[in-house]
């Protein structure tokens, strides 16, 4: 069907995916124009600029902060929070090999002292926490009693739990990776990263893009990132915040005390 024509027009909404293979043959379709949308073109891959190979020049480009002063977005702070971990765990953390060791530092139980901590401090705002591994998610979903969301959870209950948060019946969603793309949460406010995907400032920047819809309060949105003291989180996390300081946000850093 998609060959069988020439197209006028085609939209590649999130373009800087296109690069990837599965997304690249989409570009072979012929079209007499073609429109290439994203708030993200950054690839850790270094290849964004095939996007422009694959659709054509750029044609706009406006940084965040000044679709934040025409109130097109919502102003953000954003606070790094280091949380140190066990004697033990530090232990563990030594001895262990360099992928492993992520794991460690990502997955640190003293982190869900700090969720709980800044959940009492945003009682009453719509939460999101996003986190990379599933254990830890469960773990938190159950402390704090809040529903999770992952890419195992059908369709229908993601709806209805959506629609329960946007009507304010309940206030927090736990979301593994699947809450990086494609979520129509206009009212959430808040957001706490407990892991992340090793460096990735594409996903530092899609999540925070989560709750910088416009809020009609004028409230500014909250993204507090939790970073594991004296490990390698602490790097990726430098590496994360690259995109978000290019578009001229600042980060806050404090020092969780046990």
């Amino acid at each position: 069907m998609f060959d069988q024509q020439a197209w006028g027009l085609i939209i590649y909404d999130e373009v800087h995916l296109l690069p990837a293979p599965v997304f690249r043959i989409t570009a072979q379709l012929q079209a007499r124009r073609r429109l290439g949308l994203t708030a993200t073109l950054i690839r850790e891959d270094g290849r964004e600029g095939d996007v422009f190979t694959l659709i054509g020049p750029k044609r706009y480009d406006v940084p965040w902060r000044e679709l934040e002063g025409q109130g097109f977005i919502a102003a953000a702070d954003c606070t790094e929070i280091r949380i140190p971990q066990t004697q033990e765990r530090q232990m563990d953390y030594a001895i262990a090999g360099r992928r492993y060791q992520f794991r460690i530092a990502a997955e640190n139980p003293l982190k869900l002292d700090v969720v709980q901590n800044v959940l009492e401090q945003e009682a009453g705002h719509r939460v999101l926490i996003i986190g990379e591994y599933l254990d830890q998610l469960k773990a938190i979903a159950q402390a704090v009693d809040v529903p999770l969301i992952t890419g195992k959870t059908s369709q229908k209950k993601r709806d209805r739990l959506y629609a329960s948060f946007r009507s304010g019946e309940i206030s927090g969603l736990i979301l593994s990776r699947v809450g990086n793309f494609a979520l129509d949460l206009p009212d959430a406010d808040v957001l706490i990263q407990v892991s992340g995907k090793y460096g990735s400032r594409q996903e530092e920047a899609q999540r925070l893009g989560r709750i910088l819809r416009p809020k009609s309060d004028g409230r500014r949105a909250q993204f507090y990132t939790l970073v594991s003291l004296r490990t390698c989180e602490e790097e990726f996390a430098q590496h994360r915040q690259l995109f978000l300081t290019e578009q001229g946000y600042r980060y806050h850093i404090q020092f969780w005390e046990v």
